[in-house]
């Protein structure tokens, strides 16, 4: 299944651009867009800002910030290196609040154990803030978790 806005239910539903709110350190963000967008502002106001964006709004606001040249993301004032473990372990925090989101829950389960694939996503780490196989690793395991969860209760 390959996971974009522009593909049918699940698969849109599961785009970072899709509009699943939830809340990270006290933070609200609207779509995993506007998070991941936010990493590459150093101040914390421009941070809740574009958390509140979704989709391509996300997208165009964190498109300005050159963020590739130092390689360095930010979130609530702490710099992250973009290859540091530190960072992957935000994303994997940050995948974790939105997998609480009951929306994007009942699309991730709806993917039953359909391989998952992002066409459009990039590979290279120094090029994007999430790569294809960051972002699809993450759909997979959280998949594994909520199933999981589901068969305990």
């Amino acid at each position: 299944m390959d996971i974009g806005s522009k593909c049918g239910y699940p698969a849109s539903s599961l785009s970072n651009f899709s509009p699943h709110p939830f809340v990270i350190d006290g933070i609200t963000c609207n779509s995993m867009e506007g998070f991941l967008q936010s990493l590459k502002y150093e101040s914390l106001d421009m941070q809740e800002y574009v958390c509140s964006l979704v989709g391509f709004a996300a997208k165009k606001k964190g498109s300005k910030k050159n963020w590739k040249t130092s390689q360095t993301l930010y979130w609530r004032g702490v710099p992250y290196k973009r290859d540091s473990k530190e960072y992957q372990e935000l994303l994997d925090r940050a995948y974790f609040e939105l997998s609480k989101n009951e929306g994007f829950q009942k699309a991730l389960l709806a993917t039953n154990d359909s391989s998952i694939t992002h066409s459009i996503g990039k590979n290279k780490i120094n090029d994007t803030v999430l790569t294809e196989r960051e972002f699809c690793s993450r759909l997979i395991k959280t998949r594994e978790r909520l199933k999981s969860e589901l068969k305990n209760k």
